[in-house]
């Protein structure tokens, strides 16, 4: 494999821990920069960079421990959370993350949590940060490095989950997770309220969001002057909760269906993630009371919109055109009026577009000193990441 400049990367693709934390020492001795490769579905993120070796986790793969009555499990970190999903659904559990998988579903427990990627169940049951209960990393100096345990509790020593989940592999190459389960629930309801009206819609999910219910999943889409709210509701029994949320829709003006068969539904709203072909797509951090301004945003842009409308997190799926960077600086302008916060994922290439957005000195400063510790060698895909880190 070449880079865009003619330089050759080789791949390396170590077997175990102890293998991987070999060929990261090589590496760091040598200088040689390098990038953590799971799936490779997200791959495109970050800022282009240049790297001499690729290291592969594909190896590393499969469940090494599965307590289903503690409900923890130890995955390598190749392990594909398809086939891992599968696995704990024949014990009637689920590992609470729900992004977009690829294609053939090749999305890896270690890139996803890399990443900090996530999906719908996000709204119930947060974010990969707070579902790894322990990491082992092999560091750039050959050390393998662990923290945590299969004990949920667990509060004893540093916190290394939580450092490297979105860490985007600059810090050092995740191994191995210990992860938290939950209950898989036997059947799920859905009820979706439409609207072509973005104030109206902000209002219905505000009004879900503070209701005295247990939603699994709180959802918004927006495209083309049209958008609706999907909350969905699971357990032995989600009917009487989702009658609840049907009053509450109505009531707010929306008009309102239920879904028993919501699959599709889902996979939408995972799947509007993504970038399709000449798009580009943006994360926004945002409050659930700005989604009308977001809407109003999307809509100037000739965009499309979907997130967590309970945790004001969306994603922004806007035409790449011919100047991809003077798009992302207007949305950014308008979007900064509200203090609101985007990130540039997929359709970032050749374009030249400032991925990460500004970040205060005294953040980026703590940021470079972390760096500097987990990866002194600085061979650990180098650039790719907030203020070049």
């Amino acid at each position: 494999m070449k880079t865009s400049r003619g330089l050759e990367v080789r791949t390396e693709t170590p077997s175990s821990p102890e293998e991987a934390a070999e060929v990261m020492r090589t590496l760091g001795e040598s200088g040689t920069a390098l990038r953590p490769r799971g799936g490779g579905t997200k791959f495109g993120w970050g800022e282009p960079t240049e790297v001499g070796a690729i290291v592969s986790t594909e190896v590393m793969s499969g469940i090494r421990d599965y307590n289903a009555p503690d409900m923890t499990a130890v995955l390598g970190a190749g392990t594909p959370l398809a086939f891992a999903q599968r696995e704990f659904a024949s014990s009637g559990q689920m590992l609470a993350l729900d992004p977009p998988l690829g294609d053939a579903e090749a999305a890896t427990i270690g890139g996803i949590v890399a990443s900090n990627d996530s999906g719908p169940l996000r709204h119930r049951y947060r974010s990969a940060r707070d579902l790894v209960l322990g990491m082992t990393i092999a560091l750039s100096d050959g050390t393998l490095s662990r923290s945590g345990s299969r004990v949920i509790k667990n509060v004893a020593g540093y916190d290394l989950a939580k450092l490297l989940t979105g860490s985007f592999g600059t810090l050092g190459l995740i191994v191995e997770l210990i992860v938290r389960l939950h209950p898989l629930s036997p059947r799920t309801v859905t009820v979706v309220g439409a609207s072509d009206d973005a104030s109206v819609l902000r209002e219905a999910v505000l009004a879900l969001s503070h209701a005295s219910l247990e939603i699994e999943a709180l959802d918004v889409s927006w495209q083309g002057g049209h958008g609706g709210a999907l909350a969905s509701f699971g357990g032995v029994a989600p009917e009487a909760q989702a009658d609840v949320a049907h009053e509450l829709m109505e009531n707010a003006g929306l008009g309102v269906t239920r879904h028993d068969d919501d699959d599709v539904l889902w996979k939408g709203q995972r799947d509007a993630q993504r970038a399709g072909p000449d798009e580009i797509s943006v994360k926004v951090s945002a409050l659930p009371g700005d989604l009308a301004h977001l809407i109003g945003v999307t809509e100037r842009e000739r965009g499309s919109l979907v997130g967590r409308a309970g945790l004001g997190l969306f994603w922004v799926r806007l035409p790449s055109g011919d100047d991809v960077p003077g798009t992302v600086a207007r949305v950014r302008a308008e979007l900064g009026r509200k203090s609101l916060h985007c990130v540039l994922l997929d359709g970032v290439g050749e374009l030249h577009a400032e991925v990460w957005g500004d970040v205060d000195a005294g953040t980026l400063g703590v940021m470079r000193a972390v760096k500097s510790r987990f990866d002194p060698a600085g061979v650990c895909a180098p650039g790719l990441f907030v203020g070049g880190i």
